[in-house]
């Protein structure tokens, strides 16, 4: 049985949509970059949209997620509010973290995500500390830590495995690897390109998966989460995939000189969304009337976001130190 047959119509419809949102939502602000209208340094997620539709696709709400300033995918994909985000990108009291973390350091409780941050590796300890948490609270929510290839060159990486490994904790892994740690290649950095099996050594069952194929991440992710609920332990899931844009900003690197224009073109030709795109055409899932009606949905959600969060008020300088523990 094909990948794709193993996942119901109305789910590869779902994934479709939200992987576009994401492409849409973070292209605008691509736009907004240039612009000048959003100032704060900002990680475009284009590229790389099928690992969070495909993970937080098995997510439940009440399930905790941490992760990286690549995070406006994973944010959108747990089903947090766009209206939020575009006003934290543009600095207004409205916005998910009231206009003071800017796209680095977004949180939204409600929806289960806890932080994300610029400090590459810094929330893989805060995931396995909440994961510890729900164990010993024995609940059934599991915790998953998104990060970077860059993040496993940290010995934050591997004690954090291995105290997960210990203690059985609840945490399913996830690594990005788009084989860049900034502008530096992965080739340069490790002496193999063997992350998942690595992580093996510590008795963590651990893959590797086509990250632009968001099916193959889906069901991989739904094996994964399964595992950790059932409180087997963790869990460890290697991505392969490709940032389009530069590390930071609208722009695609290619002037810095690391990569080139046919390295780029290549892996814009195994864009996740044409990939899933085809297949539902091919399953007539999707007819040109449904995707556009899709489209035509996102561009106004996108457009209202930006409206809503151009009117609003940039925070008062008395809540400088509001908001920033919580008691």
């Amino acid at each position: 049985m094909k990948e794709h047959e193993q996942v119901s119509s109305d789910t590869l419809l779902r994934l479709y949509a939200n992987m576009m949102k994401i492409r849409m939502f973070e292209e605008r602000v691509a736009e907004l970059l240039l612009a000048g209208e959003i100032k704060c340094p900002t990680h475009l997620y284009i590229g790389q949209e099928a690992i969070a539709a495909g993970v937080c696709a098995n997510l439940r709400k009440d399930d905790y997620a941490f992760g990286t300033y690549r995070s406006h995918g994973f944010y959108i994909a747990k089903g947090g509010d766009l209206n939020g985000l575009m006003a934290e990108l543009l600095g207004k009291a409205t916005g998910c973290s009231r206009g003071k973390g800017g796209s680095m350091h977004v949180v939204a409780p409600e929806i289960g995500i806890l932080g994300t941050s610029a400090i590459v590796g810094g929330t893989i300890p805060l995931a396995v500390g909440c994961a510890m948490a729900m164990k010993l609270k024995n609940s059934d929510r599991i915790i998953v830590s998104f990060f970077g290839d860059g993040a496993t060159d940290e010995g934050v990486f591997y004690e954090s495995v291995s105290f997960a490994s210990l203690k059985k904790l609840p945490i399913v892994f996830v690594c990005e690897n788009n084989f860049y740690s900034t502008h530096l290649p992965l080739r340069f950095r490790q002496p193999a390109d063997n992350i998942w099996q690595r992580v093996r050594t510590f008795k963590i069952p651990a893959l590797r998966v086509d990250g632009n194929d968001v099916v193959a991440v889906y069901l991989t992710s739904r094996k994964a989460i399964e595992y950790a609920r059932s409180k087997q332990g963790s869990f460890f899931i290697e991505c392969r995939t490709y940032r389009w844009r530069a590390h930071v900003g609208p722009w695609d690197d290619i002037d810095v000189g690391f990569r080139t224009r046919k390295e780029v073109d290549k892996w814009k030709k195994r864009c996740p969304i044409k990939k899933l795109e085809r297949a539902l055409l091919e399953r007539q899932t999707l007819n040109t009337e449904k995707k556009d009606e899709i489209r035509t949905e996102i561009e106004h959600e996108v457009a209202h976001a930006y409206e809503l969060a151009r009117r609003s008020t940039c925070p008062n300088r008395n809540e400088l130190q509001e908001n920033v523990y919580k008691k």
